[in-house]
């Protein structure tokens, strides 16, 4: 351990909602191995069939990193809840000088294909859940030296395309930003409100349900966030009302390496949700102007906008390796203009494509609307992004639907 003075954080108490497992267990241990003092606010004390660790095994974790916990039960969707475990966090640590909201919960639904229950659900833990843990930490913060608030959730894009395909998620995430927006002001001078958002996808329990098997490889670790959190946790509650995304603080804080919280360092990462790609500006122009020089180069007409022709344009452009080294056959069920079913298959002989079912089957099934499909093929959409923000479905082997997105970035330069 480090002496005393580097550790920042000994001797605080944080109240940390959903801190069982995932990101809130993260930034707990971190926290912890400054000789904090957590309150493990959760609502898993019984094991869980499909998801990690209860509030007990937290907690043991959270003393074996050097912090002292206490696990409460808490749902926050039951103030009463929320309100008894405060007064328990008080009594036992004699006070509450930090309080993160994490606790979350997802679909990523159409407004039609979202059941009521759930909608229930989001407002309830996003929104209700963390403006009433906040009202409840409240009069403690204000007796902290240095109080902070932090919500975990995503800079306000009024951008409909992060509206359109999960609308409810959406309002139930900005609910927790408005929070931050509101109570910075509010309490401005006296407690410190903050947003901390992850710029590519964290790989958490809650990930591998959204994601499938093999995503991790496209995420990185619970660990950029604790790291990004313990950063504004440390700072004066004079740095309040910011919406910080974790890669950016820790670059401006002189974090060179960012490969140390990669899961599969090198791996194409996920972008999160609510991020417009523009963010990364260096990397992302450079790849931009290479493609931008390939295609004039090789290409004196664009596609004329139609799949056909994309298919076309496809079929020209493939190779026996690439046959060799994709071993899979893609269907494509498209909606829209110049829509139905076409498939790509680079897993027989020279590979082929064409309107209609496969020749055998298919082992990746992608829906998505023509329109979007044009765009994934030319370059301008990112099959990840398509898939995070909704807009194509993947059904099959999820490793061999990446493969394909390798491939695509290697005949963007001919399409």
């Amino acid at each position: 351990t480090y002496p005393s003075t580097f550790r920042k954080l000994a001797g605080c108490t944080l109240f940390i909602t959903g801190a069982s497992r995932g990101i809130g267990k993260a930034i707990a241990l971190k926290a912890a191995k400054d000789g904090a003092n957590i309150v493990i606010a959760a609502k898993t004390a019984e094991p869980h069939p499909k998801l990690p660790g209860t509030i007990y095994t937290a907690a043991e974790e959270i003393e074996a990193a050097g912090g002292k916990a206490l696990p409460c039960v808490v749902n926050v969707r039951e103030e009463e809840q929320i309100i008894s475990a405060v007064e328990k966090a008080v009594k036992t640590f004699g006070g509450i000088d930090i309080l993160v909201n994490n606790a979350s919960a997802i679909s990523l639904t159409g407004t039609l294909e979202t059941a009521t229950k759930k909608v229930n659900l989001m407002m309830d833990v996003n929104v209700r859940g963390t403006y009433l843990t906040s009202k409840a930490c409240l009069p403690h913060l204000r007796k902290s030296k240095n109080p902070h608030i932090l919500n975990l959730s995503p800079p306000m894009n009024m951008n409909p395309m992060w509206f359109k395909n999960h609308c409810a998620y959406t309002i139930s995430k900005y609910g927790m930003s408005m929070c931050v927006l509101g109570m910075a002001e509010e309490f401005r001078g006296e407690v410190a409100v903050n947003a901390l958002w992850p710029k590519t996808a964290i790989h958490t329990a809650a990930m591998d349900m959204l994601g499938g098997a093999g995503i991790e490889k496209q995420c990185r670790k619970t660990d950029i966030l604790a790291d990004a959190a313990y950063c504004i946790l440390t700072k004066p509650k004079s740095f309040t009302g910011n919406f910080i995304i974790d890669e950016v603080l820790l670059r401006e804080e002189g974090v060179k390496d960012f490969d140390v919280y990669a899961i599969a360092p090198g791996h194409p990462l996920i972008p999160d949700f609510f991020l417009d790609v523009e963010i990364d500006t260096t990397a992302m122009k450079q790849k931009g102007y290479e493609l931008k020089d390939k295609k004039t180069e090789s290409a004196p007409a664009k596609p004329s906008g139609p799949v056909a022709e994309t298919f076309r344009v496809i079929q020209g452009a493939m190779t026996e390796e690439n046959v060799r080294s994709t071993q899979g056959v893609f269907q494509f069920e498209l909606s829209g203009d110049d829509g139905g079913t076409w498939y790509i298959d680079l897993k027989n002989k020279g590979g082929s494509t064409g309107f209609g079912k496969p020749p055998g089957t298919a082992d990746v099934v992608m829906s998505m609307s023509s329109a979007d499909f044009v765009k994934m093929f030319t370059g301008k959409l990112k099959p990840t992004m398509a898939f995070m923000s909704g807009k194509l479905r993947i059904k099959g082997n999820m490793a061999l639907a990446m493969k394909l997105e390798k491939l695509l970035t290697q005949l963007n330069s001919k399409l």
